[in-house]
């Protein structure tokens, strides 16, 4: 019974981040229409994004802190309510600086999300086989991406685009309520063991962590792909390829697909790797290390032909994302366990955020201005980057020093 019920925790904490991407991949597709009824610019569109990443940056260290403390229950729970409350009011603005603000209300809830799900795991599941934990509770968020586009053109093309935003603030709602009564005590296995007295790493030790500082440097890189393909691709699809708003929903969810089904694949080779007798230095990095490979066709997109093609290169790319993301958590939660994941976790959150909210309306000044081949350029070459970075700054994956861990 206790085996079964944290994987049916696994599976609510997969559906939480389905929900998560689904209702902030909602204004990149619905924004065609958004931005004709509204008439916004896309430099405009670009400060909307701002306006999330802004909130979002900042509540991926609160909400990862506060997690840190409370526990994974009730730091997802908040979180998906709040968010689930601003996806609603999305469907009631009547103009740009309402979505200004609602846009930033939905970031406020999104932040704590992924902290709170890497600390949920790091609760639950022991090393093993937290990798593969890992993947499905983060792949919950491609899954999300995948529903997005096809069930936001259906509910606007039925019941206008204001529906596509409440409907799915009403379900985060139901799963709260869910959330909220499934009982938690004894679902841990006899390998996590439960701290009477909550013990965390000290913030400013954090901070001054050579280890937790590459992790910050690598999602500030790469962030902004990932924003990008979430944000501009409806757009580069309807404006460079001349793809219509229905047609993107028989498309978009194709790269979305892929990522999904490699976080889970990524988790799942890294922990097979692990059981095999190699170390889990060596399990995380070579999965990465083949995400990173994999990235470079990203260069490419600008340069094919056809739709298809284009398609297919970004599926490409995005499993290549699902691969490092699902190792990239993991190994943050190996170094820092259930000490210090979701704070860690909720600073990378940060970095990346901070990043992306810089270069969000720099893509639209490009955009604008010019095109989105050079986008497509540094897409390619980040991960490359990020890895090489990995491989000089972090040469061993490995639990920190008992001495940096203090009691709270």
């Amino acid at each position: 019974m206790k085996n079964n019920l944290r994987w049916l925790i696994l599976i609510m904490v997969f559906v939480a981040t389905g929900l998560n991407f689904l209702d902030r991949q909602v204004l990149s597709i619905t924004i065609i229409k958004i931005q004709k009824e509204f008439n916004l610019d896309d430099v405009q569109y670009g400060m909307i994004n701002t306006s999330f990443l802004i909130s979002y940056a900042l509540m991926f260290t609160i909400g990862g802190r506060l997690t840190e403390l409370f526990g994974g229950k009730i730091g997802l729970g908040f979180s998906v309510l709040i968010w689930s409350i601003a996806s609603a009011l999305h469907g009631v603005i009547d103009s740009f600086y309402q979505l200004l603000i609602f846009r930033f209300l939905l970031g406020v809830g999104e932040g704590g999300c992924f902290p709170a799900a890497a600390k949920t795991v790091s609760e639950l599941f022991e090393k093993k086989e937290r990798a593969f934990a890992n993947g499905i509770a983060i792949g919950g968020s491609a899954i999300g991406a995948v529903l997005a586009p096809p069930l936001t053109i259906l509910i606007s093309n039925s019941f206008g685009w204001r529906w596509s935003f409440i409907i799915p603030g009403a379900v985060g709602i139901l799963w709260v309520i869910c959330w909220v009564v499934i009982p938690w005590k004894n679902s841990r296995t006899p390998e996590v063991t439960p701290v009477k007295k909550q013990k965390t790493i000290s913030f400013l030790k954090i901070l001054s962590n050579k280890t937790a500082l590459v992790f910050l440097l690598i999602r500030f890189l790469l962030d902004p792909v990932f924003y990008f393909i979430m944000f501009w691709i409806p757009k580069y699809l309807n404006e460079q390829r001349n793809v219509s708003f229905d047609e993107i929903g028989k498309l978009l969810w194709i790269p979305f697909l892929a990522l999904g089904i490699s976080n889970i694949l990524g988790g799942w080779i890294s922990d097979r790797l692990t059981k095999n007798g190699i170390s889990i230095n060596r399990a995380r990095k070579i999965v990465m290390g083949i995400a990173a490979a994999l990235t470079l066709s990203a260069i490419m997109v600008q340069s094919v032909s056809s739709v298809a093609l284009a398609i297919t290169l970004m599926s490409l790319l995005m499993f290549a994302h699902g691969f490092w993301i699902t190792n990239y958590i993991t190994a943050i939660s190996d170094v820092f366990g259930n000490n210090g994941t979701s704070t860690v976790v909720g600073l990378s959150g940060t970095a990346g955020a901070i990043s992306g909210l810089l270069i969000n309306p720099l893509i639209g000044l490009v955009v604008q201005h010019y095109s989105y081949d050079p986008l497509w350029i540094i897409c390619g070459l980040m991960y490359p980057l990020a890895f090489l970075i990995l491989l000089k700054f972090i040469p061993k994956i490995s639990p920190l020093k008992q001495e940096l861990v203090i009691s709270h």
